[in-house]
């Protein structure tokens, strides 16, 4: 009696399937190296902006806000405003 948990996980994929995957998973890597590219990019050139006396953190910010829904980030700016007059910090 053989367990089918024992059994190499190989033949459970047919060879098309295990094509696809091959395939899946080189693109993913492919991309991967990729990002890391686009990564050390984004590094570079917020070094540079810093270099220039340019807040990092700031432009981080301006473009997670770039990203959003205009009305949106009106709308978290009001809330955000809201809560720090509640708290006598504005």
């Amino acid at each position: 009696m053989t367990d089918s948990k024992s059994e190499p996980q190989s033949d459970i994929l047919t060879s098309t399937s295990a094509a696809r995957l091959r395939t899946i998973i080189e693109r993913l890597g492919r991309l991967e190296e990729d990002k890391q590219a686009v990564m050390t990019d984004m590094k570079e050139v917020f070094a540079e902006a810093k270099g220039e006396g340019y807040d990092v953190k700031v432009l981080r910010k301006v473009i997670r806000a770039r990203k959003q829904d205009k009305a949106k980030r009106q709308e978290e700016d009001a809330i955000l405003d809201l809560y720090m007059s509640a708290l006598g910090e504005v």
